[in-house]
């Protein structure tokens, strides 16, 4: 049997210190690479304000009336629960390679099951709230 000799702490916190320096080094190049695009873009644009320009618009209509407007709080409930169910959505992902290891197949399934069961839950729960109709 072959000893092996353990490496000197200097040397493994050297390499340790050498990967990050790799990540480093290239966040460096993606800051300044954004920095000389804004840079050369702010040399190379023409600059001629005109009152047009200078105007408050969105989506090319000019802006009329007072700047409030009152905003239906249902949207904001389907953005809401679309998002808590994309979020949850990305639990299947880390679900599906455990569950394809050998040895982890039903108690996996179980858990995949519970935790579509408590998705169902809120589903309904936001369904009969009358959440989900749309008037």
């Amino acid at each position: 049997m072959r000893e092996t000799v353990p490496r000197p702490t200097v040397v493994v916190a050297a390499d340790y210190f050498q990967s990050y320096a790799v990540v480093g080094l290239l966040a460096v190049v993606g800051v300044l690479f954004v920095a000389v695009a804004f840079g050369a873009g702010r040399l190379l644009r023409p600059v001629v304000p005109t009152p047009e320009k200078l105007l408050t618009y969105e989506c090319g209509v000019d802006p009329v009336g007072e700047g409030w407007a009152h905003t239906q709080v249902r949207y904001y409930v389907y953005a809401f629960l679309y998002v808590i169910f994309a979020v949850d959505s990305i639990f299947l992902f880390p679900w599906a390679t455990v569950f394809a290891a050998p040895g982890y197949g039903a108690a996996t399934l179980v858990e995949m099951f519970v935790f579509l069961g408590f998705l169902a839950v809120g589903l309904l729960y936001a369904y009969k709230k009358g959440v989900l109709a749309w008037t």
